[in-house]
């Protein structure tokens, strides 16, 4: 009996340490009738088996907080985020103005409540307090987190997806009929890269062989059907968004393209990170010779916004 009562102790005071409770040997001692050396044997044993777990990624462990009067549990799991990190992505997160207002403040509660201890929560607080006020949501309004999560499955499984979408300039809807191939973010909006069936590429393409996917805004997607039928995908002949997201600048479709200008500013750093296919070809003057490798046309709008800083030498 007596070490049936020790296992549910044990195990007691486990459970309220992982919910971040403070154990207080005197308290704990009266509560299960016991000395405050059988409490402190008990904490030792917690502490024995964290520490054997801790070559399973756990690195937790049970310090004593003179400042609380108690044991808590100190979570070390590398396999979490750390308050640095959730504080990071938190940043990222407002930034990227993707979500309405309330779908990023829930987002972000629910980041906080899960990777960040109960007693660090107000500084990180804090440190992002500014930003979630003032928090501007995208002008579209829209909520189609869940159309993403259907687009991501769809793609997962190669089925074809049916689409009602508004196009941007010439203010109306149309019906597609779309091989989905990968869902991709970039200033302020989530986009779909897929292969349009049962179309006139000659009448509606300006390159009717251009083989590189469409692209679309998926909070402009207001119809959405996931068909049944599937396609076939090639491992030779998948799409790499990855090696695709390198070259394309503001979502921009089109012919692939090599560019070279001129680089006059004060960070050509920041250029390289911009384009991440680009190279310097040479030095002269504090100036560099910078040629890319791109998608369409959203490089000629992201070289108007340099000014005097670039100059073009030739796209090819």
């Amino acid at each position: 009996m007596e070490k049936k009562d020790k296992v549910y102790r044990i195990l007691d005071l486990y459970a309220r340490l992982q919910n971040g409770e403070v154990i207080s040997k005197p308290e704990e001692a009266v509560r299960f009738g016991v000395s405050e050396k059988s409490i402190q044997r008990d904490i030792d044993d917690i502490r024995e088996f964290l520490q054997k777990a801790e070559t399973e990624g756990a690195g937790n462990y049970v310090p004593y907080k003179q400042e609380q009067g108690g044991y808590r549990m100190q979570v070390l799991d590398s396999r979490k985020f750390t308050n640095e990190e959730v504080l990071a992505i938190t940043k990222i997160l407002l930034e990227s103005r993707a979500f309405t207002k309330p779908e990023m403040m829930r987002m972000l509660d629910k980041m906080l409540d899960c990777c960040v201890p109960p007693e660090n929560r107000k500084l990180v607080d804090e440190l992002v307090s500014n930003e979630r006020y003032h928090y501007i949501e995208p002008h579209h309004k829209k909520v189609f987190i869940g159309n993403m999560w259907e687009i991501g499955k769809a793609i997962r499984e190669h089925r074809y997806i049916a689409v009602t979408y508004g196009k941007l300039k010439e203010k109306k809807q149309v019906t597609r009929k779309l091989k989905p191939l990968a869902i991709m973010f970039s200033e302020f909006y989530f986009y779909l890269a897929a292969h349009i069936e049962n179309i006139d590429r000659e009448k509606e393409f300006q390159v009717a062989n251009d083989m590189y996917p469409t692209i679309y805004r998926i909070d402009r997607i207001s119809g959405l059907e996931v068909l049944e039928e599937r396609f076939q995908v090639p491992y030779k002949d998948r799409f790499e968004e990855g090696e695709y997201r390198k070259r394309i600048q503001f979502m921009f479709g089109g012919k692939l393209q090599h560019i070279e200008f001129w680089y006059k500013g004060q960070s050509v750093e920041a250029v390289l990170d911009k384009l991440p296919t680009a190279e310097i070809v040479r030095e002269e003057d504090g100036k560099y010779l910078v040629r890319a490798e791109t998608f369409g046309d959203g490089i000629d709008m992201w070289l108007r916004y340099q000014g005097e800083c670039v100059e073009l030498v030739k796209k090819f």
